[in-house]
């Protein structure tokens, strides 16, 4: 378990997770400087999934499932025909 997740928090670095992880810190920095509750709790949020490297649907949460058709399997064409 602690191993997923020091190999989440040091690999897989982009500049989109980098944004978000400099955004989050941001908000929760005014959220401090401003003692707002929920935009904390906005920023904790941000800044668990920057560190995390997760969506909101998790990581490839929303992803489309793959199928793989054997090499044996055929496909079927059907001939469309403007009127």
């Amino acid at each position: 378990m602690f191993e997923t997740i020091k190999y989440n928090l040091l690999n897989n670095w982009n500049i989109v997770r980098a944004i978000r992880l400099a955004i989050s810190i941001f908000i929760v920095v005014q959220a401090i400087q401003l003692h707002d509750v929920l935009f904390g709790l906005f920023g904790c949020f941000f800044l668990y999934q920057a560190l995390t490297n997760t969506g909101c649907c998790a990581t490839a949460g929303c992803a489309p499932t793959i199928h793989k058709k054997d090499s044996n399997d055929e496909i079927e064409f059907s001939e469309v025909k403007n009127k």
